[in-house]
């Protein structure tokens, strides 16, 4: 949650104002005082055992210390209890990580908690409650009002906050569920252990203290457990997404955006290393992607460069701890940081650096999974590297060793976005057909068919030379596109290369016949003319263009002709 500095100096002064002179007023009205609570060292003690051994159920933070403070609460009044209370947010606020830009939230709760002591206890003492009774009936009816209590206020405080700091919350959520389903857990302990210790004294603690307290580190270790696997069960999610990705530049954009939802981070960067040289390869900043762009020197001899030389993933949990060895890349305000190799081939290609403005924001098993991940991320490039050579194949005709279909649709694409960004003031589209061809391949034999198309490809090629682009469209159909060429210039042209196939001996094979000889064949080709923007800006259209005028204006008119698009 990020608010703004006038709400965290109004929490800051609403804390100051109230929870110290508070204190000080409930001490000199309360009936007791500290010298008069006998064993009250040893609840505090549990109480803060308590909350050292937290843990976390669906990501939420969970301390189970309401059942201390409510015998506290019992057996020693308000201020017995409001002292515990405060006390224990010292542990509370360790594991809440919080950094000078969160610590807002130490005030807020410490705010919040105060006056929930005092209200539920004023409200259970105004109600009839007496102070450490061992009337069981009155201390279960009592028991239940303060900690229901202590609950709807707990959530309406945080509701209150969120709409204070411009949020939209929702009063009845997940986390109020679970503090109604604490309550039911640790009600009877609260109650229990504050009878056991009125009837045994200190032993109660042992007696039921210590067993609370184990079973609270068995969750704990459960919940852990749980946390990491669906912390790789995510990874495993992941490397399955990358493993999808085609392209090198798909992989680079999803890599940090999508590991930034397994692992939150404030800042993410690809440093690579290409001859020797670092440079920053892909960057994303609160969401954001970025561009940067520093002296090799200043990233090799920073964090970044000495996780590169020695090959070994390193976390820092404290700025002071890396702070002498900061990457030029990183704001002055990141605290934690984790830095991990990229491997390739067993060979360090480049370094992903991860930070976090809180303290402590990554654990070490995460280290372990982002090390993984890095190897994912690694092999997904080198597949990327294998398809885009496998794909520049696929684009080349076999048979005629030209361009393909699917080279001249992406190629058609590139040459139109530069017409219409003016790079091109025209550009022309030829389409041939060769006349006739299934009569060829009738004749002589298929064998000799694709010789045809392989002289007559060639033939085109060399005429048109660096001057355009020749495809094979399909079949017996070639096309070439010639940029910056008008329609009369391109018409020129088809009418050369039809004159020169026209004129041109293909020697081929003849097969079929009971004795194997070699035959000349003539062939003519009609052929379409198309130019854009002056018939369409827009290829595909383009293209249709010239295949009708092919059909329309050359075949139909009676072969071995050159026609152009008219409207």
């Amino acid at each position: 949650m990020d608010i703004s500095q006038k709400a965290k100096k109004i929490i800051f002064l609403m804390w100051l104002l109230v929870v110290p002179v508070g204190i000080c007023l409930v001490y000199l009205l309360s009936p007791t005082k500290p010298s008069d609570w006998d064993h009250y060292i040893y609840f505090l003690i549990l109480a803060l055992l308590t909350t050292i051994f937290p843990f976390f159920i669906g990501g939420a933070l969970m301390v189970l210390v309401q059942w201390v403070n409510l015998a506290i609460f019992l057996k020693f009044g308000i201020l017995a209890e409001l002292i515990a209370m405060q006390l224990c947010m010292i542990p509370i606020v360790y594991h809440m990580k919080l950094s000078k830009e969160t610590r807002y939230k130490l005030y807020y709760n410490s705010f919040m908690f105060f006056l929930i002591s005092i209200i539920c206890g004023a409200v259970v003492l105004w109600t009839g409650y007496e102070i450490g009774t061992l009337v069981i009936n009155d201390i279960i009816l009592y028991s239940t009002i303060y900690t229901v209590l202590g609950i709807m206020l707990n959530h309406i405080f945080l509701y209150f906050r969120e709409v204070f700091t411009g949020l939209k919350p929702k009063f009845f959520t997940n986390d109020f569920g679970g503090d109604f389903i604490c309550l039911i857990i640790t009600l009877p302990f609260g109650i229990s252990i504050y009878l056991l210790e009125g009837y045994v004294g200190p032993i109660a603690f042992i007696l039921l203290g210590v067993p609370f307290l184990a079973i609270t580190l068995l969750i704990r270790m459960y919940s852990d457990s749980e946390k990491v696997n669906a912390d790789l069960n995510k990874a495993s999610e992941f490397g399955h997404q990358l493993a999808e990705r085609m392209t090198t530049t798909e992989i680079l954009d999803m890599f940090l955006k999508s590991l930034s939802d397994i692992f939150p981070f404030d800042a993410g960067y690809i440093v690579d290393n290409i001859d020797d040289e670092f440079f920053i390869l892909r960057a994303r900043e609160d969401g954001d992607k970025k561009e940067f762009e520093f002296a090799h020197e200043d990233i090799k001899y920073s964090l970044a460069g000495k996780v590169y030389e020695k090959g070994e993933p390193i976390l820092y949990n404290k700025q002071t701890d890396w702070t002498h060895m900061k990457p030029p890349f990183l704001a002055d305000d990141m605290k934690s940081v984790m830095c991990v190799p990229i491997y390739r081939n067993k060979k360090i290609e480049g370094v992903l650096v991860l930070a976090a403005r809180e303290k402590f924001a990554f654990e070490t098993y995460q280290l372990k999974i982002v090390h993984l991940l890095c190897s994912y991320f690694a092999v997904s490039l080198e597949k990327a590297r294998y398809v885009r050579e496998a794909v520049e194949k696929s684009e080349v005709c076999e048979l005629t060793k030209i361009n393909n279909y699917r080279y001249l649709d992406k190629h058609l694409k590139v040459e139109m976005e530069r017409l219409t960004s003016g790079f091109y003031k025209t550009v022309s589209l030829i389409m041939m057909d060769i006349d006739k061809f299934k009569g060829v391949n009738d004749t002589y034999g298929h064998h000799a068919g694709n010789i045809i198309l392989q002289e007559f490809a060639k033939i085109i090629k060399e005429e048109i030379g660096p001057n355009g682009t020749v495809a094979r469209y399909g079949g017996e159909e070639f096309v070439i596109l010639l940029p910056n060429y008008s329609k009369l210039q391109a018409k020129n042209i088809a009418e050369q290369l039809r004159r020169k196939i026209e004129q041109t001996p293909f020697i081929v094979p003849f097969d079929l016949g009971e004795i194997a000889r070699e035959e000349i064949v003539f062939i003519t080709a009609s052929i379409g003319v198309s130019t854009a923007p002056e018939d369409s800006d827009e290829g595909m259209t383009l293209l249709r263009n010239a295949d009708r005028a092919l059909y329309i204006g050359a075949k139909q008119a009676g072969r071995n002709r050159v026609a152009e698009y008219v409207k």
